[in-house]
């Protein structure tokens, strides 16, 4: 009888090890992901910024969708790849499994001078902006020397409007800025990205993401008329604005992009799906 009891007693000991073992097997590995980046990141936060013509950004939705992810919001609004390099030791940027750089719009608009892959190899520092993205990589590595790097490219971006201050408006990237076009920086983000071997994010050439798909129309007054017409891009970006007129992007203008260059919710969707496929690999 004892002999029978004790072989039914290993007998469930074993078995309880053995599915406690399978279910293991099959349960997702924690990671944590800091993102770092501009408004774009910034606004997932935020989202009362957005007017509430958000309801979640990017983050949040990846999170929903791979579960076992912690992430950290690094977004800061208005940030340039320079700015986040020079001041990166006061962000207080946690300690992360997989890190992601959304940076390069703001350089753009700002005029900073690009540079080049060479100034990425050699790191020549804060004279450029591709300098700026391996000091970047360089502080993000002393955080975590076995930290996987997601590089994302800029989006697209046509005529913003800031929603809240009229005055506060820039055109898109179908021109130059400082004779630089915002295709290079992104062709730029591409070539570190494959220099270094890490995982990409090409929003800009999505083609869901290209400039006739980012509003669905600019509301301007007409110049000969002076009445108020729905204009597609790219006759829009002929016609000057005026900060005195109505907001010229109205809910029913929202596509992409709620004002021409920040995601709306199907943008931020669109980003979150295509940083998924390369999050799930982390997560096995």
């Amino acid at each position: 009888m004892v002999k029978r009891f004790l072989r039914k007693r290993v007998f469930k000991i074993g078995l309880t090890a053995g599915v406690l073992l399978l279910l293991s097997s099959f349960s997702k590995k924690e990671i944590v992901w800091v993102t770092i980046g501009d408004s774009i990141t910034y606004l997932n936060e935020h989202l009362n910024e957005t007017g509430d013509r958000v309801t979640k950004g990017y983050q949040t939705r990846v999170k929903e969708k791979l579960g076992a992810i912690t992430y950290y919001n690094q977004g800061h609004n208005g940030w340039t790849a320079v700015g986040i390099a020079k001041e990166f030791d006061k962000l207080g940027v946690q300690k992360g499994d997989v890190y992601s750089i959304f940076l390069g719009t703001n350089d753009w608009w700002s005029g900073l001078p690009l540079g080049n892959l060479n100034d990425y190899k050699e790191d020549t520092g804060l004279k450029t902006v591709c300098g700026a993205f391996r000091v970047i990589v360089n502080k993000i590595k002393l955080i975590n020397p076995e930290a996987k790097i997601i590089m994302i490219t800029p989006m697209q971006r046509t005529d913003f409007v800031y929603l809240f201050d009229k005055k506060n408006n820039a055109w898109g990237s179908d021109k130059a800025r400082n004779d630089q076009f915002l295709s290079a920086f992104a062709d730029a983000v591409v070539q570190i990205a494959k220099y270094e071997h890490f995982d990409i994010v090409d929003l800009y050439h999505k083609k869901e993401m290209a400039l006739k798909n980012l509003v669905y129309f600019k509301q301007l007054k007409d110049p000969g008329t002076g009445e108020y017409k729905n204009y597609s891009f790219p006759d829009f970006s002929t016609i000057p604005f005026n900060p005195a007129d109505d907001y010229p992007y109205p809910a029913g203008s929202i596509n992409v992009t709620y004002d021409g260059l920040h995601p709306s919710d199907k943008g931020y969707e669109i980003i979150a799906n295509m940083l998924t496929k390369v999050l799930k690999k982390y997560l096995n």
